[in-house]
């Protein structure tokens, strides 16, 4: 038969076994916001950068693969004007954009 003692002495060295079963899922939770998430929130910060400071002449890639010429930008706006072709104009979401090639000159007062 088992004693009292012992029933006690058990469920004493059964929370110790509980915190190291807890261990390694924290260590998994703490690689996996080193490796995934915080690189992903950089990548979303230098993003949102870059839609920012778009500008007239700039030459932009959108998400759809279109290639295009900043004609029209306005601060306030989330859409901006992209000249594809000669005359022909687009209003393209300011999220939409993947990247800028080619940086355009500085922009004139108006």
């Amino acid at each position: 038969m088992i004693t009292p003692a012992f029933a006690q002495g058990a469920a004493a060295a059964g929370g110790a076994e509980i915190a190291l079963q807890v261990v390694p899922f924290v260590l998994i939770f703490v690689i996996m916001y080193f490796l995934i998430l915080r690189p992903q929130q950089k990548r979303v910060k230098d993003h949102q950068a870059l839609i920012k400071n778009v500008r007239r002449d700039d030459t932009i890639v959108t998400t759809g693969g279109l290639i295009g010429r900043v004609t029209k930008v306005q601060d306030e706006a989330s859409e901006i004007e992209v000249e594809i072709a000669p005359n022909v104009r687009v209003r393209v979401v300011r999220a939409m954009i993947s990247e800028v090639r080619v940086k355009g000159g500085p922009v004139k007062a108006a």
